[in-house]
């Protein structure tokens, strides 16, 4: 219980403390292990392929610029951001799930392909290929905070609680049947669980946080285009999954940490290198860690333990003292009854 309560108030204090480039740089953070978290849902946990998460993430972040230049209530703007993200998935979902194996992977993908061309013939609502941009969280007056101290109190706030929410959901029944589910259909089905309604619920839930994702998206970096959900950013957030743990919740803050200090180290390192060396880092991380980085704790527990059992096979075998003494004793009392013969 102590655990939760100094994370909080380290999490508290955290914004008071640092410069303004790490508030940002950890805002950002915040909003793509949110991102994450919700591909996590539907492939760590469901075992569903998903490649278009990003899609919902844009849909989020359009919404959202949308409602704040036309003076919507924020609190109904989060809501319509959370929920047309979550309807349109729904709606793919209720089609896909049906499907098996690749032609589920098939159907994801042609969300971000269809999602730029889309935001850009819809101008009226997207602003074309120019974009929307919208500033809503400027801090208030009373609070004495800096913008990046109050927009990182606000993404430490809703991720923290859609975190929490999903720890929830993935360790109950829910969870359960995610895991079920994701191991063998047939199994489930016979044991009463629908694999179709279960993948409908879990790619609903994974789109409905790509919602929110999309919402602190425009808070942190308050501004869209159709680059926002192209194809390519799909295959890095999957990437952040898989290299941060499948299956993980602290595999997801783990994949949003990735997906923003990476690109900003390789481009320090060499800008013309980028691809090349996140590319070799990804595959070092794979072979090193194939569970993700989540899993280094437990492979450094097991290289622990397949040393101490190294060390114990290889140790010189001991003789008791007993048993030395007791051949001795032995061989005294054989020669006493050999000498008088």
């Amino acid at each position: 219980m102590a655990a939760p309560l100094v994370l909080a108030l380290v999490l508290a204090v955290l914004p008071l403390v640092l410069p303004e480039f790490a508030n940002e740089t950890i805002a950002r953070i915040g909003v793509f292990a949110v991102a994450v978290l919700g591909l996590n849902v539907v492939m760590g946990y469901t075992g569903q392929v998903s490649l278009g998460q990003i899609f919902f993430l844009g849909v989020g972040a359009y919404v959202t610029a949308y409602g704040v230049q036309n003076d919507w209530n924020i609190v109904l703007v989060f809501v319509l951001a959370c929920l047309i993200p979550a309807v349109a998935g729904l709606i793919v979902a209720l089609a896909a799930a049906r499907l098996g194996g690749l032609a589920i992977a098939m159907v994801t993908v042609a969300l971000p392909i269809v999602g730029v061309p889309l935001a850009k013939r819809l101008s009226e609502f997207t602003g074309g290929s120019q974009g929307l941009s919208a500033r809503f969280a400027d801090n208030p007056e009373w609070t004495g905070l800096y913008d990046d101290q109050w927009q990182l109190y606000i993404v430490l706030v809703i991720g923290g609680i859609v975190f929490l929410l999903t720890r929830y959901l993935v360790r109950g029944k829910y969870g359960r049947a995610f895991a079920i589910v994701k191991g063998n259909e047939n199994v489930a089905s016979s044991m009463g669980i629908s694999p179709y309604r279960y993948k409908v619920l879990a790619f609903t839930i994974a789109s409905l946080i790509g919602g929110v994702s999309g919402f602190l998206y425009m808070l942190v970096v308050q501004y869209t285009s159709p680059e926002t959900m192209s194809f390519g950013h799909s295959i890095e957030l999957l990437a952040a999954m898989v290299i941060g743990g499948a299956g993980s919740i602290v595999g997801s803050i783990l994949g949003g940490a990735w997906y923003v200090l990476v690109p900003q180290l390789t481009n320090a390192v060499d800008a013309s290198l980028t691809a090349l060396l996140q590319g070799a880092v990804l595959l070092l991380v794979l072979f090193v860690l194939p569970g993700g980085l989540a899993s280094l704790p437990r492979a450094l527990t097991r290289g622990r333990r397949r040393s101490g059992a190294d060390r114990g096979v290889g140790a010189p075998p001991t003789t008791p003292s007993s048993t030395a003494g007791s051949g001795t004793a032995a061989e005294g009392s054989e020669r006493e009854r050999q000498g008088p013969a």
